[in-house]
């Protein structure tokens, strides 16, 4: 257990998450203050508990409906990624959000399902941007970037609906 925890680097705190996550909400309202509403889309997993904790954050500040939904991705077949619920998006701006990007990899197939729906624009959010991509997307919103190695890993921890703290691994 001892060399588990000594493994694992916190980069992110539970209080750190949440003051990222207001700021990023900002940004999203200063950039979107025309939006006639906002739809956040959660990567299944801690990027729907990101989503909803930023649309709470977006529901203080901007007068405009906010409604989430999730992308349900399967990491071993990710061209069958499908929303829950089904959400109509035609013309709407659409927040794609995820806890961590280390490859860009699941961005990428989460966001080819939404393009059939012709929104008006898709933008991305992650909590945590790891520098070193192997995909072609680069995170809209950022939280917290983090240049690592190859090797090293970030994940985002969370107890329920709450984000405890992001880890280097």
């Amino acid at each position: 257990m001892a060399a588990d925890i000594a493994a694992k680097n916190s980069i992110l705190s539970a209080d750190a998450a949440t003051r990222r996550i207001r700021r990023m909400a900002f940004e999203v309202a200063e950039q979107h203050v025309d939006a006639e509403s906002l739809v956040l889309l959660g990567i299944e997993g801690n990027g729907t508990i990101v989503a909803t904790q930023l649309a709470q954050e977006l529901a203080t500040i901007l007068p405009v409906p906010v409604t989430t939904g999730t992308v349900r991705i399967n990491k071993k077949a990710p061209l069958d990624a499908r929303l829950d619920p089904a959400i109509p998006l035609e013309g709407r701006v659409v927040l794609l959000v995820d806890d961590v990007s280390n490859t860009g990899k699941t961005l990428l197939y989460a966001l080819r399902p939404l393009l059939e729906f012709q929104p008006r624009a898709i933008r991305t959010l992650v909590l945590v941007e790891r520098a070193h991509k192997l995909f072609a997307v680069q995170p809209d919103f950022v939280g917290l970037s983090v240049s690592t190695t190859l090797q090293e890993h970030i994940t985002v921890e969370t107890d329920g609906q709450t984000i405890t703290g992001a880890f280097l691994h």
